[in-house]
């Protein structure tokens, strides 16, 4: 195998990414339902991208975006006093990314910088809720009034404001703006909402123009909140258990990037809405795990290792490399054992296999292998 090296860094962005898992059961009508409810008893909000964005176009993703300057502002210590502060904020002792690998240069990024009043995990997390906001039109908010610490159960979307779209359009404009309307409607973020999950970064490849750094948050409601895209970046959405989003996949119904589709299947592991609440609870304290992918190239398609591969290096090199071979996907496969990898065939046909054991208290996704009639 061998590398192929670009000239000159990526330019690097900060990001937070938030999935809303709710829980879905029969309505109490008489009017049977237009779908049954999903086997995991949840569904999660996919958001479709515009055709004319310039980056992962018409792709199918969970709400997020850009950590901006406003959301690590000091502005937020008032409205968060006088039951949460620093240093904690009633988030716990979780270390908020447990990755020594890789080392990201500075992003350069003039819509943040790597300092600010908040710490990180209360800054990411309200980046979520804002872009919650801004793409979807879900608030994620808690009255002030609200006793301190997490709530003891799944959470709730608070109804949009009279003047939705006004306030949208001023957030959309300047995210300054987002404090002035939790301030008007006497509610913060609810950061305790929102569960450490995961971390990834932008794999290297030689077409890619923007890489970020994505926190991804998980958040558990008691029911799907009422969606506003904003027919901007955002053009559709849909609420889909894990097993209905696999099958829009591969039939083509939608794209996913590989980072949304393991999310996806990681959280088919779920049996249940509580079960999946549980989990969250349960790894409260673990902290976020963060992968850098590192693509091979294969002379019939391309493979995404993960952490743990037995072909992954933790190697800065590959901040700015691919690896390739000359051999078929086959045979990389049946000369293997440990396996943490994506297995890309087409824009529509991805397995996973996975042989490794999962680190603080998180699950993998179960191997995921297609047909290869799908082929």
């Amino acid at each position: 195998m061998n590398s192929s090296l670009r000239p000159g860094p990526s330019r690097w962005r900060r990001a937070a990414s938030i999935v809303l898992a709710a829980a879905w059961t029969h309505p109490e009508t008489a009017t049977p339902p237009s779908r049954p409810p999903p086997a995991e008893g949840f569904r999660l909000l996919l958001l479709q991208r515009s055709p004319h964005q310039g980056f992962m176009p018409s792709a199918h993703v969970f709400p997020g975006g850009v950590l901006d300057a406003a959301d690590r502002s000091a502005d937020w210590l008032g409205l968060f006093a006088p039951h949460h502060g620093p240093p904690g904020f009633g988030l716990g002792p979780a270390p908020f990314s447990r990755a020594a690998f890789p080392s990201l240069p500075h992003t350069g990024d003039s819509n943040t910088d790597n300092t600010g009043a908040l710490p990180e995990d209360v800054a990411f997390r309200i980046c979520a809720v804002r872009e919650a906001f801004e793409e979807a039109g879900v608030l994620l908010l808690r009255p002030r009034s609200s006793p301190p610490g997490p709530a003891p159960g799944p959470g709730l979307a608070l109804e949009p404001p009279p003047g939705l779209a006004a306030w949208r359009a001023r957030v959309r404009r300047d995210p300054r703006h987002f404090l002035r309307l939790c301030a008007h409607l006497d509610c913060t973020p609810d950061i305790w909402a929102l569960h450490n999950w995961s971390a990834w970064l932008t794999p290297f490849s030689r077409s890619a123009t923007r890489r970020f750094d994505t926190a991804f948050f998980l958040c558990c409601l008691r029911e799907p909140p009422p969606v506003y895209p904003d027919l901007a970046e955002v053009v559709g959405y849909q609420w889909s258990s894990p097993s209905e989003t696999t099958e829009s996949f591969l039939s083509k119904e939608i794209w996913l990037a590989p980072p949304q589709f393991y999310e996806v299947r990681r959280l088919a592991n779920f049996a249940s809405f509580s079960d999946l609440h549980k989990f969250c609870l349960g790894r409260a304290s673990e902290g976020l795990e963060r992968w850098l992918p590192i693509i091979l190239v294969t002379a019939d398609g391309m493979v995404h290792l993960l952490p743990g591969d037995e072909l992954y290096l933790e190697d800065s090199d590959f901040l700015e490399n691919l690896m390739s071979t000359e051999k078929k996907t086959e045979e990389i496969m049946k000369e293997g054992k440990q396996f943490h990898r994506i297995v890309i065939h087409n824009r529509h046909l991805y397995d996973i296999h996975v042989t490794v054991q999962s680190k603080h208290k998180h699950v993998y996704p179960k191997n995921s292998v297609v047909s290869k009639s799908h082929l």
